[in-house]
């Protein structure tokens, strides 16, 4: 096939010239369509076409037919033209259904006559959707078809698609993700994936006895999260509003209200930077179980992972975009954040290590942290993902997080100076991240405190003093396992994908 490419595909100005010049010819097919419909059925956009079986369904009904084999039985079917060739008295065409199934379309002049042959060689391109009735049979070389008798147009495309055998760049594939999705397997089979791997999640927690429930997105004050916010104004109320950067802080809510098992699946928006694993806007899982910790919790988040990889894969081994296999199978490790990067550094560095001995270290190693939001747990955190992240090729738990940079999350029961957290680092990027949930309000408080401070230094990502969410602590809220994982980083962790691909409509400059 060699139509032409799409203005996003051309750089030059004779491809664009062409592109403009098959628009005005397909314009002008558009109107003579239109001229020539009737009150029962043509033009170029009816509001229905003769439709009785999907092409997948006779792909599968048919698969048997030998080369040449006739069925006697009529079928109709819908799809968009993505390969036609025009051979004197007999056409032919390849339909492609929204799945990507295929069968061809043979256009005679036996079975639909001179004129109608001849409209279809004028008003028919490459693009369009098409409607054919006509008996099913394998042709010569062994292709299932229809043997048309009847045909008429579905939706008349003005603009031509992409060259099919050259492949669309990555910034074509997110900006015109519609071509892409009418032009490449792998963009259709990742949506699929995306909608098998949440209806995976949903069975698990199903399981579990969790409940699913909807928190705000716009919020009066943002929270659950260290991170930037969007913010926004309600006009209805004349107050500043704020997209939420996580649904933390409500789920919590509907612990202590009573809803012991609780998850959402939604989107969360931060005001930060984008690169291969963040996106602005993405989908989020959080997922709160009373009276568990983070052990459990991590236990849960495994099995979520794992069930979804078969779900998309069939099996605990996933195989990634470029063909390289990744096993999520089996009892993942659990290390400890500061034992293993005293084991990496060659040297002990522990909670009561010094600020000092820390920036010295960084310095030591090139790690650079801006002063204003430099502490101790900033500079371990640092140092760990220098010295080990990249280290990590399984599946990995990272263990017990620095206080001062988990403002949310209970104390270690065993240890001082750290909290019990995790964060899962899967193909070297986190994935997940669980905490035993902090649910005295008297240390939240404290917490929001220095929060506070850390924000009046110039901290965007700090968090504020939640005076509601106090409040609801007050009432008591039971101990409590937590989690949040990235749905869109799950996709990358089964497909191998970055994450633009794996979501539908990236947002894009």
């Amino acid at each position: 096939m060699t139509d032409a490419p799409t203005p996003a595909e051309t750089t030059d100005e004779n491809g664009l010239a062409d592109v403009f010049e098959q628009k005005a010819v397909r314009l002008a097919k558009r109107e003579r369509l239109l001229s020539e419909r009737t009150d029962a059925a043509g033009g170029a956009y009816p509001v229905s076409v003769p439709v009785s079986d999907t092409i997948a369904a006779l792909r599968e009904r048919f698969a048997s037919l030998e080369a040449g084999d006739e069925t006697g039985e009529t079928a109709s079917v819908a799809g968009r033209i993505v390969f036609s060739r025009n051979t004197g008295k007999l056409c032919f065409a390849a339909l492609q259904a929204g799945d990507g199934s295929r069968i061809q379309a043979m256009v005679s002049l036996a079975e639909v006559g001179e004129e109608s042959l001849q409209a279809w060689k004028e008003l028919v391109d490459l693009g369009d959707h098409v409607s054919v009735t006509g008996q099913v049979i394998s042709s010569r070389r062994g292709e299932l078809s229809i043997m048309v008798s009847a045909w008429t147009i579905a939706a008349k495309a003005l603009l031509p698609l992409p060259n099919l055998h050259t492949e669309l760049s990555e910034e074509s594939r997110v900006r015109s993700r519609f071509l892409d999705l009418i032009v490449r397997d792998t963009a259709r089979e990742t949506v699929v994936a995306r909608a098998k791997v949440n209806a995976s999640l949903r069975r698990t927690f199903d399981a579990h006895g969790f409940l699913e429930v909807e928190t705000p997105m716009l919020q009066v004050q943002h929270g659950g999260a260290a991170a930037r916010p969007f913010v926004t104004h309600s006009n209805a109320f004349d107050t500043e509003l704020y997209l939420r950067i996580a649904p933390e802080l409500f789920l919590k809510r509907a612990v202590v209200g009573g809803i012991d098992r609780v998850y959402e699946i939604n989107r969360n928006f931060r005001n930060e930077g984008a690169d291969s694993t963040h996106s602005p806007e993405f989908a989020m899982l959080e997922a709160y179980q009373s009276y568990s910790d983070y052990n459990g919790i991590a236990d849960l988040t495994q099995e979520l992972i794992q069930n979804a990889a078969i779900a998309v894969a069939g099996s605990t081994t996933v195989t990634w975009a470029d063909g390289t296999e990744y096993d999520l199978g089996g009892q993942w490790d659990r290390i400890s954040m500061y034992e293993s990067l005293s084991d990496a550094a060659g040297r002990r560095v522990t909670p009561e290590t010094s600020f000092e001995e820390l920036q010295a270290l960084a310095a030591d190693a090139g790690v650079e942290v801006p002063e204003k939001i430099a502490t101790h747990g900033k500079l371990v955190e640092e140092l760990w993902e220098h010295f080990v992240k990249g280290g990590l090729e399984r599946p990995t738990f990272v263990m017990d997080f620095p206080l001062d940079t988990s403002p949310l999350v209970r104390e270690h029961r065993t240890i001082p100076g750290v909290v019990e957290k995790w964060d899962l680092y899967v193909r070297g990027f986190e994935l997940a991240t669980g905490y035993s949930e902090l649910v005295d309000p008297v240390i939240q408080r404290e917490r929001f405190v220095e929060q506070a401070k850390l924000a009046a230094r110039g901290d965007d990502e700090a968090m504020r003093v939640d005076e509601e969410f106090l409040r609801a602590l007050e009432h008591g809220m039971p101990p409590t396992g937590g989690m949040g994982m990235g749905i869109d980083r799950l996709l990358m962790a089964i497909t191998g994908l970055g994450i633009r691909e794996t979501i539908l409509f990236p947002l894009v400059k």
